[in-house]
């Protein structure tokens, strides 16, 4: 599967020191798991996070969920030591905090293929999320969101992002609307998913399921979390209706009909059915096999047409 269309409905955080949390990551039902050397640990245990980290992706070296690790910002000295450490045991990718310009990304973008070039894998195999987060990176988000063919998504981090623009978060989120908006357009033009930022307080599944609805609405794809019981909320938001799922199958059945006729458009019931409705169809189709909805197959020819 392409790395921009996997599911990451949910990525969850799990701190880098905590060995007890790193053992139960096979159990959390996110879709994917960022283990934090951030934000998360403190500055006497960095070293022993990355180490914590790197010996934890060495014993899954065939795992099934989707592991990102957080570094430290590029400009502070802990990060080329995050990246030395954990880049040889392969994490799928790397969550780059403070990606406040495009050339942050490419920086990142060049450690990471001289590391594969070192390792011996394939140019591309680690992926990045640039996270967002300051009134600067808002600003310059579309030119982040194009820096590098490795991104599969840019993530939102609103607690930086409220501290950098010296205004407080509320529940409402009224004030985090301009920079929620601005980053999906960036994300949506450059064909990246869209990660919403945490919904820090862990007790209020209410306020938690709000906020999720009103981001999916405004075209984000998932959510960060920090606490595994704010999963099944999420999911929840985000899993597909039955009359989506019923119009997206046969959104699939009409685009099939029409590259049989050798075209990319066809009418359905009085409306158009083209790449963008397909595109959409299709990843409806692929939540919903996700969450054992339907059993469909998905193919590319009949989504995208003979090359």
């Amino acid at each position: 599967m392409n790395g921009r269309d996997r599911l990451r409905r949910t990525l969850l955080y799990v701190p880098g020191n905590m060995p007890g949390m790193l053992q139960n990551i096979p159990v959390f039902e996110a879709d994917g798991v960022m283990i934090d050397l951030e934000d998360a640990v403190p500055l006497a245990e960095k070293d022993a996070a990355r180490v914590l980290a790197r010996n934890y992706l060495r014993l899954l070296p065939d795992r099934e969920k989707e592991i990102f690790v957080r570094i430290n910002a590029l400009d502070t000295k802990y990060a080329l030591g995050d990246l030395r450490e954990v880049l040889p045991a392969k994490p799928d990718g790397i969550r780059l905090p403070k990606a406040d310009t495009r050339d942050v990304v490419e920086k990142l973008d060049t450690i990471l293929t001289e590391a594969e070039e070192k390792l011996g894998l394939p140019i591309g195999w680690f992926t990045i999320i640039p996270s967002i987060e300051s009134a600067v990176g808002v600003l310059n988000c579309v030119e982040v969101a194009q820096a590098s063919s490795r991104i599969v998504a840019l993530a939102f981090g609103a607690e930086d992002y409220t501290a950098s623009m010296e205004i407080h978060r509320t529940k409402e989120g009224t004030e985090l609307f301009n920079a929620r908006t601005r980053i999906v357009w960036a994300a949506k033009a450059a064909g990246l998913q869209a990660i919403d930022s945490i919904f820090a307080d862990v007790n209020d599944m209410d306020g938690l399921r709000r906020e999720t609805e009103l981001v999916k609405g405004l075209g984000f794809t998932g959510k960060s979390l920090v606490n595994p019981r704010q999963i099944p909320v999420v999911h929840e938001v985000f899993r597909p209706k039955k009359e989506e799922i019923d119009d997206a199958l046969e959104v699939m059945e009409a685009i099939q009909r029409a590259r049989q006729m050798g075209t990319g458009v066809i009418s359905l019931r009085g409306k158009m059915v083209d790449a963008p409705v397909v595109k959409r169809a299709a990843r409806i189709l692929r939540t919903a096999k996700a969450f054992g909805l339907v059993d469909y197959e998905l193919s590319d020819e009949v989504i995208h047409g003979k090359e």
